[in-house]
């Protein structure tokens, strides 16, 4: 029976197939039932899948997919698509989606978050480096202020020997501390022990309003008790470092230090002598420190008396360096 198509006239009548060929269709129907009821076909099927894994598993595909990646052609088109406009207004859209802000508000708010910062903040590194970075940032704020207090020292000298008419001007650059570098450091020990005795006053004084009651206000012999208290406690001071480290705060500040040559401060003997020197100096008025203006070692009465003389450390590699006197290192040799 044709088509409506067919009978129509539009397409001519199909051929009806030969013998042969309709004899090898059915074999071939035959064999695919066959192949299916025996199972050759999923074995066939297997067997091609394991072949194309193992062609694309092979070397020599795995070097033409380099080759391929790495030619010119892969290059220019992730080049040209990177730099599209479409991509980077893709991207920033992307960037300035409210998805990106809950994500990153929902990170910094979680508690793995919040551990992970704590962790970081309480780590033995970070600290170590924050104080790293503290103690470097006072060294070389004291350090220029040790360089304008030097040119201060020898501008002062100069003054001071032009108005009493002294003849001889230094040649070469002075290694003694003068006046000012030296009121420098006497200035911030004094401000130090200061802030120490006031907070020990006002402790004193709240725990005795409490504890005796009254309006808090002590009596003059309070205040001569506490004089004698804040000088002993200056002497103290000044003592300890002298002896112990050979620089107090104030002096390691500034870049100062007594007799570079001895590594572990000038003893307790010398530096109770030293002491004395400072007290007779302010019986006398300063009439001691004078020597400090006038003489070529810069050495006052203090100084003299315990055969000390304070210099300049102009950095704490020098001063490292100044410690190696020359019988350690013939010790050492």
């Amino acid at each position: 029976m044709l088509s409506p198509m067919e009978s129509s006239g539009s397409l001519p009548p199909r051929p009806r197939p030969s013998i042969p060929a309709r004899l090898a269709g059915a074999g071939a129907r035959a064999g695919q039932r066959a192949a299916e009821v025996t199972g050759i076909d999923n074995a066939v099927q297997l067997a091609a899948e394991e072949a194309i894994v193992r062609a694309a598993e092979s070397p020599a595909v795995e070097r033409a997919l380099v080759r391929v990646l790495e030619g010119p052609a892969v290059r220019e088109a992730a080049a040209g698509a990177i730099n599209s406009k479409q991509v980077e207004d893709a991207i920033i859209e992307a960037l300035d989606s409210e998805l990106i802000d809950n994500v990153w508000a929902r990170l910094l708010e979680s508690d793995e978050t919040q551990a992970l910062v704590e962790r970081i903040a309480e780590a033995p590194e970070v600290r170590a480096a924050i104080t790293q970075q503290g103690v470097g940032l006072l060294e070389d704020v004291g350090r220029q202020i040790g360089k304008v207090a030097q040119r201060l020292d020898d501008l002062v000298e100069r003054v001071a020997r032009r108005l009493t008419r002294r003849t001889g001007r230094r040649t070469e650059p002075a290694r003694q501390a003068g006046a000012i570098s030296r009121l420098l450091a006497f200035g911030i020990d004094v401000g130090l022990m200061n802030a120490t005795f006031f907070l020990g006053s006002a402790l004193l004084s709240f725990v005795l309003r409490e504890v005796f009651g009254g309006s808090g206000n002590l009596p003059d012999g309070a205040l001569v008790l506490g004089t004698g208290a804040w000088l002993i406690g200056i002497g103290t001071y000044l003592t300890a470092f002298w002896s112990l480290a050979g620089e107090t705060p104030g002096m390691r500040f500034i870049g100062l230090r007594l007799d570079d040559e001895d590594t572990h401060g000038i003893g307790l003997r010398r530096a109770i002598r030293r002491l004395v020197g400072f007290g007779l100096t302010g019986l006398t008025l300063g009439l001691g420190f004078l020597g400090i203006l006038f003489r070529n070692d810069r050495r006052g009465w203090p100084d003299r008396m315990a055969r000390t003389e304070v210099i300049y450390v102009s950095a704490p590699r020098e001063l490292a360096a100044r410690r190696r006197s020359p019988r350690a290192a013939a010790r050492g040799s």
